[in-house]
């Protein structure tokens, strides 16, 4: 069951105009927002990031946070599963094809549920492979678009490869990676690069720096240079649906010992805490 423009309805039955701006030029936002228990997490962080999407990109938001909330709650209600993955997507709308912004159109708003899969238990216990790929992606990395060609082809470079991910580096520095945010680990010291326009804001990023602060973990917000990368005893990827998933094998090399290490198996144990006592917390009216 999906929500579509006011409606809801079997998935196999949403159709949207060709025209739609979103279809024709990519020209809309997403979110994507775990549900655990039913009950989405970190709900105001994810729709904070919405509005800054659709602030970056003139679109005008169509919902307040309270309607959004019942939508997402009606969406996760009228599906089967207890831990889901919801999918929003808003375009600038239908409109004749023109590249200038069209006046007075409204938005498209679609949100749609699958279940929430993580990374299979044999990739969590052994870590994950990734390659590496130069960062060739526009300048507003920041904005969450629907405009993914890059960000897919750079997937596709790693599904080729047999890995999960490919792990981004633009001007000899660690950017992200194709949907993920990148953390590394010497000696025992957990590095990030710093939030900019050449990386998404990522709910999960901020969730383990929130646990690297409150736990006494060293750690370091700062540009990572690429060759850390090589050099690194540990990696990581964190994203809403992986959470936090170490990476063992960098273009076909051992991480390290080439298993997953200490520093992660301690930051993911506190994750799962973390996100069960949100979870546990009374929902907000």
């Amino acid at each position: 069951m999906v929500y579509l423009n006011g409606d809801f309805m079997p998935l196999e039955q949403a159709r949207i105009p060709v025209l739609d701006r979103g279809f024709m030029f990519g020209d809309g936002v997403y979110e994507v927002i775990p549900a655990y228990s039913r009950r989405p997490f970190r709900l105001s962080e994810h729709l904070d990031r919405l509005r800054a999407s659709l602030n970056a990109t003139g679109i005008a938001n169509p919902h307040a946070d309270a309607h959004w909330s019942a939508l997402f709650q009606r969406v996760i209600d009228e599906n089967a599963w207890e831990d889901q993955s919801l999918y929003l997507q808003v375009t600038r709308g239908v409109a004749p094809r023109d590249h200038r912004f069209p006046a007075n159109t409204a938005p498209t708003v679609f949100i749609m549920s699958s279940e929430l899969n993580g990374p299979p238990a044999a990739v969590r216990e052994r870590g994950a492979a990734a390659i590496t790929q130069a960062d060739f992606r526009w300048m507003r990395c920041d904005i969450k678009s629907v405009s993914l060609l890059g960000n897919c082809l750079l997937r596709q470079a790693a599904a080729d490869a047999d890995c999960m991910e490919t792990i981004l580096h633009r001007d000899g520095f660690l950017t992200e990676a194709s949907a993920s945010n990148v953390f590394v680990v010497s000696d025992g010291v957990v590095a990030s690069p710093p939030k900019s326009n050449l990386m998404l804001p990522g709910i999960t990023y901020d969730v383990v720096l929130e646990i690297l602060q409150a736990n006494g973990i060293r750690h370091q917000v700062r540009a990572v240079a690429e060759a850390e990368l090589r050099t690194a005893d540990e990696i990581w990827l964190t994203s809403s649906t992986k959470e936090v998933l170490a990476v063992t094998l960098l273009d076909g090399r051992p991480v390290g010992a080439g298993r997953p290490g200490p520093v992660y198996a301690r930051v993911y144990a506190l994750y799962q805490a973390f996100k069960e006592n949100v979870m546990r917390a009374p929902a907000h009216a």
